[in-house]
This record gives C-alpha cells, sequence and structure tokens, in this order.
C-alpha cells in the first residue's frame, strides 16, 4: 500500500513471546546515594529491580572527592528505608552529629548497603541507551504495553519494567567558557585543566604546589579548593569569577545555619583580604592560549572588554550539566532552559531559589510524557545547583510509591526542612580541630536543606554552587 510519502507504514504488534512488563525488573541506573535509596525503598516495596553501576564500586562518583568533608551531619545523609534495612541487618548508624568525608560515606553507608542487595547491583554496567522494545520515539501504538530497552556499552541488552535514573551529573561537568560554549582552545589544554576539588593536598599535590593555579568558579567546590590551595607554600592562586563581587560565595559566615559551610566562606573572604588569594572579578573566559607548560586565559566581557591571567595550572569549578543522551529516544519533556522536567523547572529555578526555598516535589513533578521512566537525584533538576541530597532521597521514596501503585504515598511528599540553627557551631568547632575545615561540593552532597543568609539581591545563583 502505497501513501504520498512511499508505502506506508503498518504498526506492528510487540512480539508476543516478550516478556510481559510487570514480569520484568525495574532497573535502575547508578550506585550512587539516591540510586541505593531507590534500591532500599524498592527492597521495602517487594519490587524486582537491577542497579547498574558504571564504575567498579559503590558510590563510584563519590570516591573522586573522597578526600573531601561534606558540610551536614550523618543524621541528614542517611535515607529512612536504607537506614532500616541496614539496621534490621545489624548495623549501627555513624556519630549521627559527625560531618562525614566522600570515603566515610562510602564505607560506612553506601558500601555496607550495596552488599546488602547482593548481585541486584551490578557493578562496571554502563549505560549507553535507553529505549522501548521494539518502538523508536516516533511510534505510539502499544508503547505502554512495551517493556524498556536498556542497552549496555558491551553489548549487553536488558528489559524492564521501568527506569529510575540516578546517574547524576559527576562525569559532565560544564565547560569553562563563560557563555556556556566551551572556550577556544579548552581541549588543546584539558591535560592542564581539573574539573572540581583536586585533591590538592594529597594525591594531586605535585601537580599543585609551587605552581601558579587559576581556579574558575563561585561555588563551594571553588571555595574548597581554593582553601586548600591555599596552604601549600609558594603557590600563587588567582580566583576568577562572573561576578562583580564575590558576596554570593562568601555567604552567611556566622549567620549560616550549616555552621562549617559559613566558616567556609569566612576563611576564604580573610585570604582574599590579606591578598593570599588574587581575586579577578568581572572575568568571562573565552580563549586558552598555551606556551608551553603555562595558560593564557583571556577574558572578553560582554561590552568586549579584555582581561588576562597567565598560570600554570586551571581548576574548573564552574559546576555540571545534564547529558540526556541514553534517553534520546524516550518521550521526554524537558524545560527549554534548566532541562529538568517542565513542571520542575520554576520549583528551581536557581533565578528565583535558593536550596533551602525549593519546596518538596515527587513522582508527579519529574514523571515525561514516558510512562514508567523517571530522573531522580542530581540530574533531575538539570543545570539548576539547589539540588540537596535529602530532597533526593524524597523523590526516590515519592517515585517508587508510584511505581508500586500506591499514589497516595507517592503524592503526599514531605520534607523534613530543620530550623536555622540546627547545626551546633561549637560542634563544627570541635570537629575542625580534630580533622581540618569541613567543607563541601555543590549539588546532592549538602544534605541538609537549610537557607543562607541573604546577602543582597544581586547574588544569584543557589546556594549549593
Amino acid at each position: 500500500m502505497s501513501g504520498c510519502c512511499g508505502p506506508t507504514a503498518v504498526e506492528l504488534e510487540p512480539s508476543r513471546q516478550a516478556a510481559r512488563p510487570d514480569d520484568l525488573p525495574i532497573v535502575v541506573i547508578g550506585a550512587g546515594p539516591v540510586g541505593l535509596a531507590a534500591a532500599a525503598h524498592l527492597t521495602e516495596r517487594g519490587l524486582d529491580f537491577v542497579v547498574l553501576e558504571a564504575g567498579g564500586q559503590a558510590g563510584a562518583s563519590v570516591a573522586k572527592w573522597s578526600h573531601v568533608r561534606v558540610f551536614s551531619p550523618w543524621k541528614y545523609n542517611i535515607d529512612s528505608a536504607a537506614r532500616r534495612l541496614l539496621e534490621a541487618d545489624g548495623w549501627s548508624a555513624p556519630d549521627p552529629e559527625w560531618l562525614p568525608t566522600g570515603a566515610e560515606l562510602i564505607d560506612d553507608y553506601l558500601a555496607p548497603l550495596a552488599k546488602l542487595f547482593g548481585d541486584r547491583v551490578r557493578l562496571g554496567a554502563q549505560v549507553s541507551a535507553i529505549s522501548r522494545l521494539g518502538l523508536d520515539r516516533v511510534r505510539t501504538t502499544g508503547r505502554e504495553a512495551a517493556p524498556f530497552l536498556i542497552r549496555l556499552t558491551d553489548g549487553t541488552e536488558l528489559h524492564a519494567r521501568a527506569v529510575i535514573d540516578a546517574s547524576g551529573t559527576y562525569a559532565t561537568p560544564s565547560v569553562l567558557g563563560a557563555s556556556g560554549l566551551p572556550a577556544y582552545g579548552e581541549t588543546d589544554a584539558a591535560d592542564l585543566v581539573d574539573h572540581a576539588l583536586p585533591d590538592v593536598l594529597g594525591a594531586d599535590r605535585d601537580q599543585y604546589a609551587g605552581r601558579h593555579v587559576l581556579v574558575v568558579g563561585a561555588g563551594h567546590s571553588a571555595a574548597t579548593t581554593l582553601l586548600a590551595l591555599a596552604q601549600l607554600d609558594d603557590t600563587p592562586i588567582t580566583w576568577a569569577i562572573r561576578a562583580g563581587n564575590a558576596s554570593r560565595t562568601y555567604g552567611g559566615g556566622d549567620a549560616d545555619a550549616l555552621p562549617a559551610r559559613g566558616a567556609l566562606g569566612t576563611r576564604l573572604h580573610a585570604h582574599v583580604e590579606s591578598g593570599r588569594i588574587r581575586l579577578v572579578t568581572g572575568f568571562f573566559t573565552h580563549a586558552i592560549e598555551r606556551n608551553g607548560g603555562q595558560v593564557r586565559v583571556i577574558s572578553r566581557d560582554p561590552s568586549g572588554a579584555e582581561q588576562t591571567i597567565t598560570a600554570e595550572r586551571i581548576v574548573a569549578a564552574t559546576g555540571y550539566r545534564p547529558d540526556h543522551a541514553i534517553a534520546d529516544e524516550l518521550r521526554l519533556d524537558l524545560d527549554a532552559v534548566l532541562g529538568s522536567t517542565r513542571t520542575l523547572a520554576p520549583l528551581i529555578d536557581p533565578n528565583a531559589h535558593s536550596c533551602g526555598t525549593v519546596p518538596p516535589h515527587g513522582a508527579d513533578e519529574l514523571a515525561h510524557p514516558e510512562p514508567g521512566y523517571y530522573a531522580v537525584g542530581v540530574k533531575s533538576y538539570g543545570r539548576a545547583p539547589t539540588f540537596l541530597l535529602a530532597t533526593g532521597y524524597e523523590q526516590a521514596r515519592s517515585v517508587v510509591a508510584a511505581l508500586a501503585g500506591d499514589w497516595e504515598a507517592a503524592r503526599d511528599v514531605q520534607l523534613d526542612l530543620p530550623e536555622t540553627g540546627v547545626c551546633s557551631s561549637s560542634l563544627a568547632e570541635a570537629q575542625e580541630q580534630r580533622v581540618g575545615l569541613a567543607t563541601g561540593i555543590s549539588g546532592g552532597l549538602l544534605g541538609t536543606p537549610l537557607p543562607l543568609a541573604t546577602v543582597g539581591a544581586s547574588q544569584g545563583g543557589g546556594c549549593c554552587g
């Protein structure tokens, strides 16, 4: 049969031999904190699942910043379902008031939790694409009845009744270029650029000690790196930001509800005032010119004015962005600005919200036109830096409830937002004396949704980076 554009396409029913979606497991992508929280809630609901982790261990991305101490104590970093499963297995929770490092998050929480799930957690399993079995994005007939098809980079394929994508954004950092595009020459200088939180006092020390380092970015990752660099003698440090001042990074100081976070901004400010760290404002990275072991970084602001910084190493603490390429054959409704769902976008917009003002949200706000597919965790926020780990846990709980058909629980989205001052400043000071200044990374590692003190309407962005 012919049509105006060639033979008429005929819709075919999915193979009768294909497994029914209800008989298949739910696939969780990513064995980080939120992915394993989803697994814990699936376990409690009695739903079959498989967790696919691209790395070689649970919390593989966390392992890359294992040296960093987070701002919030343990009591805000453990998912409720995960806690119940672990305690039933004889696990003892860490000191609830302790501020853990990334390594402690893995050793004392994520690794024991993943062990409970046994071979349901598959390591070294990197997802390359997701589709519907026998149907591309254009096909509609029979779509909801068709299982999801998950393809791995090793050629393995799995079928699933639903997909919870908690793969995060750590592997897709933002570029140095100030306009969202790579700076000219950025790729050629890649071996002299590190993205977010290098271990400058440990494993990466030799790459930084005694060299002029340029840190680009205004979030907590930048602040953390700057404070570590300041401890290296004979290491010149330049800090470049687009804003006209660094008030957003300095934050609320003593008024910050998280003392460790407030101390971060206060000490950074002191280093800038003393001249230990040279602050360059109004810097819009446009081009990078390599000259032997040095790089010349050129800023060109919107008016066309240029300024230049010459350095030997660059730390690009410019945030992260989501990569939805693996879901290209699914029907996603993404906000044109943030890359989150269109419904979630106004609730997390960093132009209007900080971490502490993002309202609780769940399955309804995370749903796409593709039934059964949800992105949760920091990936669900797209480019918004207002994500909090506690919010990610509530997302996971709500989504799993929806997949279990318990829409009453799925829509009963609640988040206990601690009052300002919940963290004891004496605790933070005592811990700093024992182990050093607590620092943190933007996004899901700031585990308690507490607002920064307001420092002026011009600060912009969010409190998480």
